[in-house]
């Protein structure tokens, strides 16, 4: 179901947000990385934000599962864009990084566990994984898109399952949007061993 949005509205969903700037969570995040690091997009919308890891020196992969999106960003970032759900996505431990920025909100409350478990085991030893929810409890449809809404006790629920990640922050911000007054829970988490 969010797949058919994106793939109907992938224009006006790249314009909407390509140019939004999160360089303030950015900077959170690869606070925990090395230079040139190997950074996942997973669920990566625009590309804005692979493009973004790119222009500051890192080695980005990304996914997305619409491939009209996944078209955008590799026009915007020059990458090959992989097609794929989060439920389909397995990789071995290779990625210093995963990016899911406003993603993992179209999994089914009931796949969490383990998609989460999957990008876990995708993250290096010492990995930093950042993740965002929309602020809120269970799931709900709005037009035409499925959302799973997390606040900090589920998410850090979640996380407890899986013993080899540790919470670094939870925090809130505001959408960054223009005319948004929704609030996200942000989280990340290290992988310790």
């Amino acid at each position: 179901m969010s797949i058919d949005y994106y793939q109907q509205h992938a224009q006006r969903f790249f314009n909407e947000t390509v140019q939004v700037d999160m360089s303030a969570l950015y900077d959170r995040f690869l606070a925990y990385l090395p230079p040139g690091a190997q950074i996942l997009d997973a669920g990566c919308g625009s590309g804005r934000d692979a493009s973004a890891f790119l222009a500051r020196g890192y080695a980005v992969e990304a996914f997305d599962a619409s491939s009209e999106m996944a078209q955008r960003a590799s026009a915007l970032t020059g990458l090959p864009i992989n097609v794929l759900r989060f439920e389909d996505f397995n990789a071995p431990a290779r990625y210093d990084g995963i990016w899911c920025c406003a993603s993992l909100l179209h999994v089914a409350e009931a796949d969490l566990p383990a998609v989460f478990a999957r990008l876990a085991n995708a993250l290096k030893p010492n990995g930093v994984w950042y993740l965002s929810f929309k602020l809120g409890r269970g799931e709900r449809e709005k037009d035409g898109r499925r959302f799973t809404d997390l606040e900090e006790t589920r998410l850090r629920a979640l996380m407890a399952a899986l013993p080899e990640l540790d919470v670094k922050a939870v925090w809130q911000t505001e959408d960054k949007r223009v005319d948004r007054d929704e609030v996200w829970l942000n989280g990340l988490v290290v992988k310790v061993r």
